[in-house]
């Protein structure tokens, strides 16, 4: 509904006497606003179907038969077209649609949240009757009743536009809550046997326009107008939704959607919405702390910098391989880099990962081309060769379904078990772990399918979809129990057959694609290029650069562990906000490597499992707290505001990294946020002529695709969509960044896609990665007939700190149960609920079992890092295997 014709497809109507101008097929009501005029509303949205229940945008319309009241947001401007929106008769309407929805409204504004960014009080006073002839009693309900874990729904104050429920149902696609009644006794209420679950709930409190939903953390947490807030951008998953962070008192209230049309339409999910309260809880670290007889004690900011310059100095001088640096993705793109020139660039490693083992290869996300998020909702057909798109990236889910079915996209899905975009897809292909490369090949080289994908109909459609017009390819980690490189190579298959396709990396982390562009990632240097391509460029700018490739994560921890034959072993860890734990797939491996490490620095923003084995604790700014960059999985870089001060002696990123170079003997020249990205825009190609001036201009508000020379940006000014739901960001332009933007061309960017390769006087700029690497496959031995091979997939509410420091989200993790395919469940004489024995080759686990027939026959699948049993699905992943192998025994 928000589509822009091009100029010979627009035409002329009158509106309040002047002419004005309007796209075919645009709503009255969108043609009025554009020219200026604003038609009060409660019902109309312009991200969801138009419905005209409210009746509060009534305007005069002329025809043959005289001037009619009809709804502007259900009448499509015409040529030629005669509006009046201020006549009276269109003000009689406005009045006595207001004097209705106020007989049973309660008058309970200096009680209510929505008091104060309330449309029902604005429209009234602006609109409205201005005093009521209802004398008799109002209808009464009990408030607030609860019909989700986060919202409560207040019926008396309900006004029956029916937003809430037709975001359920349009957008969201979870019919879950809906009217019942009639006359005054209709409500909003939720069905019996299935209760409001969904991912995006807190949208509806969000576009509600009265005070009917409120959410449950915000609720009596502050009033409107005691709130400052910024625009910034979401960092809980990699998608990089734009919000308004609004706080008070130094505590972060809430978060809003804010609408731009490249990326989350508005719409946030409720992890995303949430979660960011944990930068409030009451055990954040708030000065550095050393280990002294066994216990870590708070110390001075120069004694602990001493202390880690000593131990790391310690450590590579053994060798630079002795060091392993893990983690990096929920650092600004700012910090990352100073990281990054610190280990790479100071100390000398290139063991340095910010995947975290739960990736894929830095070479193939960073060389495959890129895909855009609209790219990938306008394309004919988009592949998905990646986990459940709903659980790990929700706001991507809802504009790939939003594709599939109100536009033309057809998707084609391989995935070892169903998915929430099955039932959207037009085909879905099942394989067994280990199987990608060989389902891959049966689509695009006539190769011989897996047994889970025998279906010659389903094969022949979606060879003939990936046939037809633009193609984006998905690609992600389907199962954290399988090696990285096995889905890398089904990638890198489609890269070779489908030369005009393009890419979409569906990896989760917050900034992880910013931090591998910072080159937080083995054999990379910052703006996407390879260290042997990098080394004369890097070694002028740094002074020095690893003398060969390093570890990844998985290798880093074998070699702390002892696991690794060749190589030096690694005897010092720097954690960069992560938590090998919780957050590396094989925990066995992970608690192995940290307790056997002999020198360990966590650089973190609150407890956690990985600081009983830390020798140094560094606090560090968290989101919200820290200003600077960020990179979604497109490569659209945004800002991030600060908003709030860091608690006690913590510092951003960038500067704990900054002052360690000195206390290591460099200086890395950053005196400011600033000036990190000024050297990143001057060395890092792919971010050559983003400059802080393209940033901070109007016309980047919305974020800047890198490279500028492989996606030109124009300006465009960019308006709230939905003056009814954010009426509270409208400030956000005098209080933080501006609003009215939408991309911007850099004064540079001729120079970044014409210019000279060679800096003046210095060596060549180095070429960026291009096209798939090679890659280390590991062989797959044909599962015996006594195994069953495990998935491990991840689920959008889990153990990790973003959920359970929140108290609203941490109920919402429940316990696991082990998926299996039913007739496995018959043979094994089990049905669902029963117990069973799952062995592997690093522990053994008594869990609960539920069949599940899209799984392929001796497949199973579990969750990753929610309880499952006595322990974890990470408590049976074996690292030194491709798949992993289990034995299922009934108890």
């Amino acid at each position: 509904m928000t589509d822009r014709a091009t100029p010979s497809e627009e035409f002329e109507f009158t509106l309040d006497g002047r002419t004005v101008r309007a796209r075919k097929g645009e709503m009255l009501i969108a043609a009025a606003e554009r020219a200026g005029t604003f038609i009060p509303r409660f019902c109309y949205h312009p991200r969801m179907q138009p419905v005209g229940v409210c009746r509060m945008c009534l305007v005069e319309v002329s025809g043959p038969r005289g001037a009619t009241l009809m709804p502007s947001c259900f009448i499509e401007a015409a040529p030629g077209m005669e509006v009046s929106s201020d006549s009276d008769k269109v003000k009689k309407a406005q009045d006595g649609v207001l004097e209705f929805l106020l007989i049973n409204h309660p008058l309970d504004c200096p009680v209510c949240d929505k008091g104060g960014e309330c449309p029902l009080q604005d429209q009234t006073l602006a609109y409205g009757p201005g005093e009521t002839r209802f004398v008799e009693e109002k209808r009464h309900f009990e408030k607030p009743i609860p019909i989700s874990e986060l919202v409560l729904l207040d019926r008396e104050r309900c006004i029956q536009c029916s937003r809430c429920t037709r975001f359920a149902d349009e957008v969201a696609g979870e019919a879950q809550i809906d009217f019942v009644g009639r006359g005054e006794q209709l409500q909003v209420a939720t069905f019996p046997e299935l209760p409001f679950t969904s991912y995006f709930s807190g949208n509806t409190v969000q576009i509600c326009p009265v005070g009917a939903l409120t959410a449950t953390p915000y609720r009596f947490a502050a009033r409107p107008w005691d709130l400052d807030q910024v625009e910034s951008t979401c960092t809980t998953c990699a998608v990089g939704c734009r919000v308004a962070v609004q706080s008070s008192s130094n505590r972060l209230t809430r978060l809003l959607g804010i609408d731009i049309d490249p990326v989350n339409h508005g719409w946030l999910c409720d992890k995303g919405r949430f979660a960011a309260d944990a930068v409030n809880r009451e055990d954040r670290l708030t000065e550095p702390m050393v280990r002294k007889d066994g216990t870590l004690v708070a110390v001075s900011w120069h004694e602990a910098l001493e202390v880690v310059a000593t131990g790391l100095r310690a450590a590579v001088d053994d060798g630079p391989d002795s060091l392993g640096v893990i983690g990096g993705a929920r650092l600004t793109n700012e910090g990352a880099y100073a990281w990054a020139r610190v280990a790479k660039g100071v100390l000398g490693t290139d063991s340095v990962d910010a995947q975290l083992g739960d990736g894929l290869p830095a070479e193939l996300v960073l060389g495959l081309p890129r895909a855009t998020i609209d790219q990938a909702a306008s394309a004919s057909t988009v592949l998905l060769l990646t986990g459940d798109v709903r659980e790990e990236l929700p706001i991507l889910f809802l504009r790939l379904r939003a594709a599939a079915v109100d536009g033309d996209l057809s998707l084609v899905e391989l995935s070892p078990q169903a998915t929430s975009l099955t039932e959207h897809a037009a085909v879905s292909l099942r394989y067994g772990p280990g199987d990608a490369r060989a389902l891959v090949d049966a689509l695009v080289a006539d190769g011989t399918p897996p047994a889970a994908a025998k279906d010659d109909s389903a094969l022949t459609e979606a060879r003939r979809l990936l046939g037809e017009g633009p193609v984006v390819v998905v690609v992600g980690r389907p199962s954290l129990a399988e090696d990285a490189e096995l889905v890398a190579d089904a990638a890198r298959a489609l890269a070779e057959a489908l030369p005009e396709a393009r890419f979409l990396p569906a990896l989760r982390r917050g900034n992880v694609l910013g931090a591998l562009d910072m080159g937080l990632a083995p054999g990379l240097l910052p703006g996407r290029v390879g260290l042997e391509d990098g080394r004369s460029w890097f070694e002028a700018a740094w002074g020095a650069v690893p003398d060969g490739r390093g570890r990844g994560t998985a290798d880093i921890l074998a070699a702390a562990a002892g696991d690794q034959a060749e190589g030096a072993p690694v005897t010092a860890l720097v954690l960069l906000g992560s938590d090998p734990l919780c957050d590396f797939p094989d925990r066995r491996l992970a608690r192995r490597a940290l307790e056997a490490a002999g020198f360990v620095v966590a650089v973190a923003t609150a407890p956690g499992d990985a600081l009983e084995h830390a020798d140094v604790v560094l606090p560090a700014a968290e989101a919200h707290e820290r200003p600077g960059t960020t990179t979604n999985i497109e490569g659209r870089v945004s800002r991030v505001g600060q908003k709030l001060v860091p608690p006690g002696q913590a510092w951003p990123d960038w500067m704990i990294a900054g002052e360690l170079a000195v206390h290591l003997g460099h200086d890395l020249g950053f005196d400011s946020v600033g000036t990190v990205w000024d050297e990143i825009e001057r060395l890092a190609v792919s971010h050559r002529g983003i400059t802080r001036a393209v940033l901070d201009s109007h016309g980047a508000a919305d974020g800047v695709v890198a490279p500028l020379s492989a996606n030109p940006v124009s300006l465009s000014r960019r308006a709230p969509l939905d003056p009814v739901a954010v009426p509270g960001v409208e400030s956000v332009e005098r209080q933080g960044a501006g609003l009215q933007a939408g991309l911007a061309t850099s004064p540079n960017a001729a120079a970044a896609a014409t210019g000279a390769d060679t800096a003046a006087g210095g060596p060549p700029r180095p070429p960026m990665l291009s096209g798939a690497p090679d890659l280390s496959v590991p062989h797959v031995s044909p599962a015996d007939g006594y195994s069953v091979r495990l998935v491990a997939s991840r689920v959008l509410y889990d153990g990790g700190s973003a959920v359970e420091a929140v108290p609203a989200l941490a109920g919402l993790v429940g316990p696991g149960s082990l998926r299996v395919n039913p007739q496995d469940l018959d043979a094994l004489g089990a049905a669902a609920g029963d117990q069973v024995r799952l062995r592997s080759t690093t522990a053994t686990l008594v869990v609960p079992v539920e069949p599940d027939p899209s799984l392929p026959r001796k497949v199973v699948a579990a969750d990753v890092n929610v309880p499952l049993g006595d322990g974890t699905v990470t408590d049976l992943i074996d690292r030194a295997f491709p798949v992993v192998d289990l034995r299922m025994e009934s108890l």
